[in-house]
C-alpha cells in the first residue's frame, strides 16, 4: 500500500473558488495516495468528501474560515520513517509566515519539517536542520496581503514521499499561459533529516 503523503488546504469553496482545478481532481485518484494532511480553509463538505474518496486517512487542522467545524485542533503531528511532521494552518503564527516564528512552532511541536498554509502562496526552505513547507493554495484562491500588484494565486499542493530520515517532496503547481492554456509543472525538492552519525 502507497503511503505517499497529500499535504493541501486553503480551498476557500465557493467563496473565493469555485472548485479544485479539474487536473488537479485528476491527478489526486484513489489508491495513490496514503494519508492527507489538510491544513484548514476545507470550507465546504463536497470537498471534504471528495478527499474522503482519495484516501480514508485525512488528520485536518483548523483553519481561519472553519467556521462550521469548532473542535478542528489548530497542530497536528504525525510521524513518518523517522520524520516528525507538524502542520498548522497558519493563521496562529505571528507574524504570518515569518520564518523565526514558524521556527519557534517547529521547536514547541518537536518536529523536524512543519507544513504551514494561510498565505496561498507556496514555499519551502530549510533553517536550523528543520524543514518548512507552505503547500500553497489548491484552488488558487485569492488572498490579500500576501501578493505584488499584478501577481496571482497559483494553485498548489504537494505530495511527500518518506523513506527513513529523506523526504522527497514533488510540488504541483497548475501553470497557465499567455493564451490561457493550463498545464501541470511538477518540481521535486529533498530534505534529508541531520543525524548525529553524519
Amino acid at each position: 500500500m502507497s503511503r505517499l503523503v497529500l499535504a493541501i488546504g486553503d480551498f476557500h469553496i465557493p467563496d473565493r473558488a469555485p472548485d479544485i482545478p479539474a487536473k488537479f481532481r485528476k491527478l489526486l485518484a484513489p489508491g495513490k495516495i496514503g494519508q492527507i494532511l489538510c491544513l484548514g480553509n476545507l470550507t465546504d463538505k463536497e470537498t471534504y468528501e471528495f478527499l474522503r474518496g482519495v484516501t480514508s486517512d485525512i488528520q485536518i487542522v483548523k483553519g481561519d474560515f472553519d467556521v462550521e467545524a469548532p473542535g478542528l485542533p489548530l497542530h497536528k503531528v504525525v510521524t513518518h520513517g523517522s520524520l516528525r511532521i507538524g502542520f498548522t494552518h497558519g493563521h496562529t503564527i505571528i507574524p504570518q509566515g515569518d520564518s523565526d516564528s514558524l521556527l519557534i512552532e517547529a521547536r514547541k511541536l518537536d518536529c523536524d519539517v512543519l507544513l504551514w498554509g494561510g498565505t496561498h502562496k507556496f514555499e519551502a526552505y530549510e533553517l536550523e536542520g528543520k524543514f518548512f513547507v507552505n503547500p500553497g493554495s489548491a484552488t488558487g484562491a485569492i488572498s490579500s496581503g500576501w501578493w505584488a500588484e499584478g501577481e496571482n494565486p497559483v494553485p498548489s499542493f504537494v505530495l511527500m514521499d518518506v523513506q527513513g530520515s529523506v523526504l522527497v517532496m514533488y510540488v504541483y503547481q497548475l501553470r497557465t499561459d499567455g493564451k490561457g492554456n493550463e498545464s501541470v509543472a511538477v518540481e521535486k525538492i529533498t530534505y534529508r533529516k541531520e543525524t548525529n552519525g553524519s
